[in-house]
């Protein structure tokens, strides 16, 4: 967080940037609130609903802890909320939110190692990646967003192998997450697709233009063709 690198100030009019470029989902993190353990990006979150929430699926973890909360999200707009710490120590409360909000809920796993970290990747658990996110499967989450915290934001390749072995052992789709960097990237992701990894997150190599966002999206539509899902 003290290092964190603030690439625009005006949250719309950077997601009606993605939408204009052919993306097909934004993915929204609110990292003081995944910190703080409570919402406490309010404003911006309404800001990039208001630019495209009528036009684009957004798909929104950090801070979310209580059923009131996912409530007033869905309310607003958003299409997905994702559990992720509130998952792994509250495993009740996913369950409920599941059950309630069913369709709505993914679950956002960090790991390291196979290693599951939660309160915004700075504590380390012994949970295995695997054998929560099977139970989590059960009960009822949507997707499971799998981000390897060793790659994320380090632009150094995407870790496809465990990326692939926890898609092997679910049935619900895995949303790809952390290291995402160039063209290769996604050619590797596309190539094991029909393992069941539905999709990829990537953040700060767009940002920085290591990846090209519309050259990717194009790619990964050519190289999805006939693949079954």
């Amino acid at each position: 967080m003290a290092s964190a690198t603030v690439f625009s100030d005006d949250p719309g009019a950077t997601a009606k940037r993605w939408l204009d470029l052919g993306a097909r989902r934004l993915h929204v993190v609110d990292l003081n609130g995944a910190t703080a353990g409570k919402p406490k990006n309010g404003a911006a979150i309404k800001a990039i609903v208001a630019a495209v929430g009528d036009k684009l699926p957004i798909q929104l973890g950090g801070g979310i802890r209580d059923l009131d909360t996912i409530e007033q999200y869905l309310d607003a707009g958003i299409s997905y909320v994702i559990i992720g710490t509130a998952a792994v120590k509250t495993p009740g409360f996913l369950h409920d939110a599941c059950t309630a909000f069913a369709g709505h809920v993914m679950v956002g796993l960090d790991a390291k190692d196979g290693k599951v970290a939660v309160d915004g990747w700075s504590k380390m658990t012994g949970h295995d990646v695997i054998d929560l996110a099977k139970k989590f499967e059960d009960y009822g989450a949507e997707a499971v967003i799998y981000t390897d915290i060793g790659r994320d934001g380090m632009l150094n390749g995407v870790n496809i192998e465990a990326t692939v072995k926890l898609a092997q052992a679910l049935t619900v789709p895995v949303i790809a997450s952390g290291g995402i960097t160039n063209l290769d990237d996604v050619k590797a992701l596309c190539a094991v697709q029909g393992e069941g990894i539905q999709g990829a997150i990537t953040g700060r190599a767009v940002y920085q233009g290591t990846l090209d966002f519309a050259a990717a999206q194009k790619l990964a539509d050519e190289l999805s063709k006939g693949v079954k899902k």
